[in-house]
This record gives structure tokens, sequence and C-alpha cells, in this order.
């Protein structure tokens, strides 16, 4: 035990801290946790889709946490449901990008549901002036689009932590400047193959499919049904198979993650016939790919389908 001299010496300097370090005992008392200064912890970011996660994580860099709520390529995007888990971790991000167009409408509930003030929530439909009849919500398919959100997600960043501001802006800068070989793939591909036909179960890659100057050959009212989990129409579905028996298209895409009997009795008679088949997704696939090395690893599968007639019908990273 230190002298009762240095103990006396030190007295005045104790009361002088005691009204400072007041606020941090209360914290523990009420905790158990050492107090930390809201501003000293990572701004917390959720994608609702991880490919949104994706573009949030190369803009935020370490001053950011992100997490990513859809990420499974095996399930239905469309029957996503939240836990509670989901719903606090949603609730109680500082920055949310979201879709929009009915696709993730579970998040929009959830978030009207919890204001907070300063929060940013980026709706890329609304980011895209979208209007809410627009067809195909599938948005990340555009290569319009991810800039877009990277630059949005940069500023939110900057408004609420100005300190990294210019490094938010230059990451997004650099993502955006990342995107350059895809956009090359895509005018090699448009310059080659202008008009092709090809087959689609629904409109998940139709935006990437006008970027290559593809036409989609289904039936847009099959398109929706398929998209919508409907019943298409009879006359449709035999438009659809007429386009694998009488070999009037190049490729056969469908969504990977949603294989109904339909879908099933399309593959079949697009195999039978050689029509080269692309897997497409709604999340990005994991592990190993990036917005970006997805999206050309799609279009790489695209090109090889009408050039080569090749198929591809589960991406893997690196190949």
């Amino acid at each position: 035990m230190p002298p009762l001299s240095r103990l006396q010496h030190n007295v005045p300097l104790l009361r002088g801290l005691l009204p400072l370090a007041m606020p941090l005992f209360v914290a523990l008392a009420l905790t158990g946790q050492p107090a930390v200064a809201d501003e000293l912890r990572p701004i917390r970011a959720v994608g609702i889709e991880n490919q949104y996660a994706d573009v949030i994580r190369q803009v935020g860099g370490p001053q950011v946490a992100v997490s990513a709520i859809e990420s499974n390529p095996n399930t239905d995007p469309h029957e996503f449901q939240a836990s509670p888990k989901i719903a606090r971790m949603v609730a109680q991000a500082d920055v949310v990008v979201l879709n929009g167009l009915g696709y993730d409408d579970w998040a929009d509930k959830i978030l009207a549901a919890s204001a907070t003030p300063g929060r940013h929530v980026i709706n890329v439909q609304a980011l895209l002036k979208l209007p809410d009849d627009t067809p195909n919500p599938h948005l990340w398919y555009d290569p319009a689009t991810m800039p877009a959100v990277a630059h949005a997600v940069a500023e939110a960043f900057a408004a609420r932590d100005p300190a990294h501001a210019k490094a938010y802006r230059a990451n997004a800068a650099t993502f955006d400047a990342s995107l350059d070989g895809w956009r090359k793939a895509i005018a090699a591909f448009r310059a080659a193959h202008p008009g092709v036909a090809v087959a689609v179960t629904e409109p998940v890659a139709d935006y990437l499919l006008e970027a290559l100057g593809a036409k989609v050959a289904t039936p847009k009212a099959l398109e929706m049904a398929a998209m919508n989990d409907t019943d298409p129409a009879p006359q449709d579905i035999a438009a659809q198979e007429a386009l694998f028996s009488g070999h009037k298209v190049a490729a056969f895409l469908y969504n990977q993650q949603v294989t109904d009997d339909l879908t099933r009795r399309f593959l079949t008679l697009a195999r039978k016939n050689g029509i080269p088949v692309v897997g497409v997704y709604e999340t990005m696939p994991q592990p190993g790919f990036t917005y970006q090395s997805w999206m050309e690893a799609e279009t790489a599968a695209i090109e090889n389908a009408v050039s080569r007639g090749l198929s591809t019908e589960t991406l893997e990273a690196g190949r």
C-alpha cells in the first residue's frame, strides 16, 4: 500500500478526474462493458443482397463493418424471411442498401418500423429513378447500376465520417474503374454477335443481355410468369419449346437458384437439341467472387455458349 502522504498528495487530482470518469463508471455498471464513443466504432453497414454488400465493403474499407443478409446462392431470394436477429441487424445499421421494386420489401418494413436519426438508406430503385412498375427488379445486371451505388455509398459514408471522406470517394472511383474489363468484354461480345437470339426462363440477366446486344426470344409473358411463380400460358410454353427444337437460339439461360419442373423440362429439351445452357444467379455466388469477377464470369459463360457451344451451369471462382 502506498504511504498515506502519497495518497493525500493525489487527492486533488483524483477529485478532478472523478467527474470525467463518472460516465465511464455508469456505462460499466449498466452494460458490464467499457464505454466506447459512438464515433470511435466502425460504421455499421448492411447490404440486403450480398452483391450490394460486396460493393459496400470495397468502398468502405477498414472503417466499415459490413453485413450481407441474402447470401445463399442455393436458395430462392423471393422466399426469404427475416429472423428477429436479422431484423435487429438491419434496424441497427448506420447505412443500408436495398434493391427496391418489391424485391426486398421486407427490409423496407423493418426500416419503417425502426426510424433511426442519421441512418442512410440507399434504395437502388430510387437512386436510379425507376418507376414502381419497372418489370425487371434484377438491377445489378445492368452495367450502370453498381457504379451509381458505389458513389452513393461513398457519399453516405463521407457524411457520417468526414475524416475519411476522401478515402471513401477514392475507393468508389477505384471500384468504378475496376469494371472496365467487364465493359470491354460486353463491347467485344456486342461487336462479335450482334442481335444473337437466346432463350431464358425469367428476366434475371436480361439487363446484361440487353447490354450485350442479344435478343431474348422467350415470350415476355413466360418470363414474367416464371419470375412471379404463376403458371405460364400453354401457347407460351409451346413457343419456348419451338425455340429449342427449331434451333432458333444460340443459348439458354436459366435461374440457377430456382429450378422447378418447367425449368427442368426446358433444360432437357435444350440439351437434347444441342443448345448450350448457362446458369445465372440472383445473388453473388460464394465463395471467392467479388461483384466484378461474378459479372465477368457470367459474361464469359454467355460468350462461351454462343461462340463455342459450351455450357456453364455452375459458376466457380477462378475459372
